[in-house]
């Protein structure tokens, strides 16, 4: 199936900012801050469509934790869908991609993986799944340096933040966050 969505990415997790996972200045990061980490990545879709499916309009956003310590760094993972099941199996990397297959939980192993419909609402710098999520990133982090993240891609920088809170209250994963980095970025996949 060929597959192309773009639109608006905004992740926080719990390590410092800036990332450990990002490249700075071209240069691969490492480790994550606590060496477990979890956190939130969410995609708006604006344009996409696969296979005749218009994706447009539709949205995601992922629940996540994986601990470096453990071998290849499995990931248990929630994704959340708001639009046609075709952009879970886009995400997930089921469809392919080039730049999809190159993702952490795509290539790693997963040690749980749950794809769950929801209603995703998406503003400047928040992102809400109901009552049981809310990811909100508006404060950039002040660095002159050029920095990238691989979900997007790294073929342009983008905007590292500050998130100013990040709350996950649904099961398997309950946290709150605040202060900790963020980052944002126009990402476009093809497959």
């Amino acid at each position: 199936m060929s597959f192309r969505i773009a639109g608006t990415y905004l992740e926080a997790c719990n390590c410092d900012a800036i990332c450990p996972c990002r490249r700075i200045e071209g240069v691969a990061g490492g480790r994550s801050t606590h060496g477990v980490c979890f956190g939130a990545l969410s995609w708006r879709v604006d344009d996409g469509e696969v296979e005749g499916v218009d994706l447009s309009g539709t949205g995601s956003l992922m629940t996540y934790s994986y601990d470096d310590d453990v071998p290849g760094s499995p990931w248990t993972l929630v994704l959340y869908v708001d639009g046609p099941g075709e952009l879970a199996e886009i995400l997930l990397g089921r469809l392919g991609g080039q730049h999809v297959q190159t993702l952490p939980w795509v290539r790693k192993p997963t040690a749980s993986v749950d794809v769950r419909r929801a209603r995703i609402e998406f503003g400047a710098g928040e992102v809400r799944v109901g009552d049981v999520i809310k990811l909100r990133a508006t404060m950039p982090f002040v660095t002159d340096s050029t920095v990238s993240c691989i979900v997007p891609g790294h073929d342009r920088p983008g905007i590292e933040l500050v998130n100013d809170e990040v709350v996950v209250a649904d099961s398997p994963f309950e946290f709150a966050l605040r202060g900790t980095c963020a980052f944002t970025r126009g990402f476009d996949y093809t497959g």
